[in-house]
């Protein structure tokens, strides 16, 4: 299958959805020419009148050098300096103000060239700047160029440190707290494509999938060799989109997987310019493969009734939807605000009490460090999240209120295993309501001074006196400490080896 002009138009969300992290605000202005822009448009008309600067400098009653500060960006001139100079060189003062690209390829090159030498990066290597003449070839000024974009490339990479991509999570994290964990602009997207597949109710179909891609001109196709780097591979030129081998029938990954791999189309992604950029769309494409999998209509009127009868379940949500555990909580916080007047909290916790991933709208006061950031942050002992590890009997979720500085919460726990070891799934409510779950009815209750270390953290002060002089623990080094964040077009992709596996399942004729 190709994918073509003839193709049903996919749907593009034209709008970024969330913000980046500290991403500017453009105004009208931002769309005038900079002082480089200007300079040299007035050089290139200068230029083509064969008049040198001294000479212009007469006829518009100014100076040699001011002329040159004006040409090089380092003076604004005044309009009435603008409007005499496109008087002398045959064009109109819109033409020199206008927005849009320099006037041509030399002058573009020039202009990239001046702004990279003007950068603290070039300027603490000590190098003076060169001065691009008329006599440059062009290609040189294309090498420089080059040289200074793979410089500055390298030293954004440097700086994309395991902190840096903490801060940008924590503030996407903290956007969507502001939105109730909901996206209605991806919910319409994924709901309408859903429903032109042929979905009505239940669970997503693997056909059901299939059909969606080829609404949109792709093709799915399962490879045993995607490259170890990638999750998925989409061939944009031949229209297929390439995932690991087939999963067991009813498995929720593959699907996941797919719709995560069409987001991107129907979203009108572009390649990430920084992590945040990376994680923001990380975030989108997992949203709107949720919207799918659990489509917002069919959820909402499920867990509706369920609350009419006080049974809400994630269990029951899950199964209802054929998803997994994580799925459905995950889900249920999408929802549970916006159509429920639910608020609350998720959590993933591993089994040393590590939080691996969390919200909350409702109070509860996750731990974080000064950043705010908290992943990799230590869960109290006695929260339900870390207690449901202590049971033998795992089958149905683990239900329990626990006092806390901010107020009593009512906690839902499943527990899990992966390759990395146990975890658990909680989603849990404010007091007030629990009333509308199954499982309020719970005995179970514990209390927590967290954040105060003396809670669950700090040892008794008699056992800390006795061994701090007795004992040397040799602390585990978790691996993420000396891996560098990944590089690549994509964060954590080998673009040579995607290309060669591209080039390696082409068709053989052209595309």
């Amino acid at each position: 299958m190709r994918h073509t002009s003839e193709q049903p138009p996919r749907p593009v969300l034209t709008v970024p959805v969330i913000p980046l992290p500290g991403e500017p605000v453009a105004d009208a202005a931002s769309t005038a020419p900079d002082g480089l822009t200007l300079g040299r448009r007035i050089r290139h008309f200068r230029n083509r009148q064969g008049l040198t600067l001294s000479e212009l400098a007469g006829r518009v009653d100014s100076t040699t050098s001011q002329l040159s500060h004006v040409e090089n960006g380092n003076r604004e001139p005044r309009l009435s300096l603008i409007t005499a100079i496109a008087a002398e060189l045959g064009v109109s003062v819109a033409e020199l103000l206008e927005p849009g690209p320099p006037p041509d390829r030399r002058a573009e090159l020039e202009i990239a060239l001046d702004r990279a030498q003007r950068s603290s990066l070039y300027a603490g290597l000590g190098v003076a700047p060169v001065r691009p003449g008329r006599t440059m070839p062009l290609n040189v000024l294309e090498s420089l160029v080059a040289l200074h974009t793979e410089l500055a490339r390298r030293a954004a990479e440097a700086i994309a440190t395991p902190e840096e991509a903490r801060r940008a999570n924590t503030e996407i994290r903290m956007i969507m707290r502001t939105r109730d964990n909901y996206l209605p602009e991806i919910e319409e997207l994924g709901e309408d494509l859903i429903r032109r597949a042929g979905y009505t109710s239940g669970a997503l179909t693997h056909s059901t999938v299939s059909e969606m891609a080829r609404t949109l001109g792709f093709e799915i196709i399962h490879v045993p060799d995607l490259p170890h780097s990638t999750r998925t591979v989409t061939d944009l030129a031949n229209g297929r989109i390439y995932l690991p081998p087939a999963s067991i029938p009813g498995g929720h990954g593959l699907r996941s997987l797919a719709l995560q791999a069409i987001a991107h189309r129907v979203l009108g992604h572009t390649r990430p310019v920084s992590y945040a950029d990376f994680l923001r769309q990380r975030l989108e494409i997992t949203y709107f493969a949720a919207t799918c999998l659990i489509p917002r209509s069919a959820a909402v009127d499920y867990l509706s009734e369920r609350k009419r009868s006080r049974d809400l379940a994630i269990e029951d949500f899950r199964d209802a939807f054929g998803v997994t555990h994580e799925a459905a909580a995950l889900r249920f916080t999408n929802l549970a605000t916006s159509h429920l007047d639910l608020p609350l909290h998720f959590l993933r916790v591993s089994d040393d009490g590590a939080l691996y991933k969390g919200y909350e709208n409702d109070g509860v006061g996750l731990p974080a460090d000064v950043h705010g950031a908290i992943e990799g942050q230590y869960v109290c002992r006695h929260w339900a999240a870390r207690a449901a590890f202590e049971r033998r009997t795992r089958t149905t979720e683990f239900h329990q209120y626990t006092d806390t500085p901010a107020g009593t919460f009512w906690c839902s726990t499943q527990t899990g295993r992966s390759d990395a070891g146990e975890f658990s799934i909680t989603v849990g409510v404010p007091f007030n309501h629990a009333k509308w779950f199954r499982g309020r009815e719970t005995a179970r209750r514990a209390a927590s001074g967290c954040p105060d270390e003396s809670c669950c953290r700090r040892p008794a002060t008699d056992l800390s006196q006795r061994w701090q002089e007795h004992s040397w623990p040799s602390a585990a080094l978790h691996t993420q400490i000396l891996a560098p964040l990944p590089s690549g077009t994509f964060p954590g992709v080998d673009d040579a080896e995607v290309y060669a596996f591209l080039e390696a399942n082409a068709p053989s004729e052209g595309p």
